[in-house]
C-alpha cells in the first residue's frame, strides 16, 4: 500500500463510501493482472465478500497503481471496517493468484461508521390543496395529495408499498384498503433525491352523500414510521351544489374584515360577487370572484379583506351597510344551504358595521 482516500468515516445510512487505494510493487519480479480483492467486516464481526477486480500488470518497482471502490451502506449502520487484498488466495485451491514472497504487506483497511436512519418521516395530506379539519365538507370529486418527506438524501423513498389508505364510507364500519397498484384514481410520484420527498394523488368520485373516514400509513425505506398514530381524518361530502350564508369576520371592523362561508359539490362557482349597499340602497361596492381569489368546495376564508372603501378607494363613513351574495355555477344560481344561520340575514342581505 501506497496510500489512500477515504470520502468520510462517518456517513448517513444509504450514503455511498469512496475510497481509493494506490499500491506499489516493492519486489524486483514484474505481476500479471493484478486480482484485487475487497471485504467487509461489520459491526457483527462477519466477513462479508465486497467485490474482486482484476487490475493491469504491476511490473517491478511500478510506483503507482490506482483503484478505487464505491460501497453502498444500505444495512451496514454502526462499525465496519473495509479490508483491501493484493493478490489474494483463489477460494478453491488455497494458492495466491499469483506467487510472491511475502504476503504481509499485501492488506490494507480502514474503519468507518453508519449513523443508522431512525428519523421519522413527516406525513402531509390535503384536499384540493387545504389541511381541512376533522368533520369539513370536501369536494365530491377531490385531489387527495399524500406527500412523504424524510430527511435522509441517500435511502430513496419509491416503493408505493410503503404507503396504506383505508377508507370507511357513510353508514358503514368497514375500513375498505384503497389499492395502489392498478388503481386509476391514484398516481405515484416516487422520490428524487436529494428532495426525499414522494407523493400519491388520489382522485375519488364520491357519489354517495355522507360522513367518510379516511386512515393512511406511511413508511420512508429504513421501515420508520411517519409518527405514533395514523392520519386519521373524518370528512363529509354533498355532492349538490350549495353555498351557505356569507358572514364577514370581524364584524363590527374598523380596518378590514373577510368572508366566511361554505360551498358544497364537486365544483367551484364561475361567478361569485359581493355587493355592498348603503341602507338607503346604494350600491357602492363590488367584490368580484377576481378579488375574493381562490375558491375551494368546504370551508373558505378569503384571503382578500375588504377595507372599507368605495368602487373609486374612497373610505367609507361609519354606520351600517348591507350586503348580499350572488353565485352561479354553468350559469345556473346556486341553491343556498340551510344551516341555521339564516336568523341573522334578511332575504337574503347580511348586515355589517364599520367602526373607525
Amino acid at each position: 500500500e501506497l496510500g489512500y482516500y477515504v470520502s468520510s468515516d462517518t456517513l448517513q445510512e444509504g450514503e455511498d463510501l469512496l475510497f481509493t487505494i494506490a499500491t506499489q510493487n516493492i519486489s524486483a519480479r514484474d505481476m500479471d493482472s493484478v486480482l484485487v480483492r475487497y471485504f467487509l467486516i461489520n459491526n457483527q464481526n462477519i466477513v462479508v465478500p465486497v467485490a474482486d477486480k482484476r487490475m493491469r500488470a504491476h511490473p517491478a518497482s511500478d510506483v503507482l497503481l490506482l483503484d478505487t471502490l464505491k460501497l453502498s451502506t444500505l444495512g451496514l449502520a454502526g462499525l465496519n471496517s473495509l479490508w483491501v487484498e493484493i493478490n489474494p488466495k483463489d477460494s478453491t485451491t488455497g494458492i495466491y493468484d499469483q506467487l510472491e514472497q511475502h504476503h504481509f504487506n499485501n492488506f490494507a483497511h480502514i474503519f468507518f461508521y453508519v449513523q443508522s436512519d431512525v428519523t421519522n418521516p413527516v406525513l402531509d395530506v390535503t384536499f384540493d390543496g387545504v389541511h381541512i379539519m376533522d368533520g369539513d365538507i370536501v369536494s365530491a370529486k377531490p385531489e387527495i395529495l399524500v406527500r412523504l418527506k424524510d430527511e435522509n438524501q441517500f435511502l430513496e423513498m419509491n416503493d408505493p408499498s410503503n404507503f396504506e389508505l383505508y377508507l370507511t364510507k357513510p353508514n358503514s364500519e368497514i375500513q375498505e384498503i384503497i389499492p395502489i397498484h392498478d388503481n386509476d384514481s391514484i398516481q405515484w410520484v416516487p422520490a428524487e433525491l436529494p428532495d426525499n420527498s414522494c407523493e400519491i394523488k388520489f382522485q375519488p368520485n364520491f357519489v354517495q352523500d355522507g360522513v367518510y373516514k379516511l386512515k393512511v400509513r406511511a413508511w420512508d425505506a429504513s421501515q420508520n414510521k411517519s409518527g405514533k398514530n395514523d392520519y386519521d381524518i373524518t370528512f363529509e361530502v354533498v355532492n349538490k351544489a350549495s353555498v351557505t350564508e356569507v358572514f364577514n369576520y370581524p364584524n363590527p371592523f374598523s380596518t378590514s374584515t373577510r368572508f366566511v362561508f361554505e360551498l358544497t359539490g364537486s365544483e367551484v362557482p364561475d361567478h361569485f360577487e359581493i355587493q355592498i349597499l348603503t341602507v338607503t340602497g346604494k350600491l357602492v361596492k363590488v367584490i368580484t370572484q377576481d378579488d375574493i381569489g381562490n375558491l375551494h368546495i368546504g370551508r373558505n376564508i378569503t384571503d382578500y379583506a375588504w377595507d372599507g372603501t368605495d368602487m373609486y378607494g374612497d373610505p367609507l363613513g361609519n354606520g351600517i351597510y348591507f350586503y348580499r351574495v350572488i353565485t352561479r355555477l354553468n350559469g345556473e344560481t346556486i341553491d343556498k344551504r340551510v344551516t341555521g344561520a339564516e336568523q341573522y340575514f334578511r332575504k337574503g342581505f347580511g348586515k355589517m358595521y364599520l367602526m373607525r
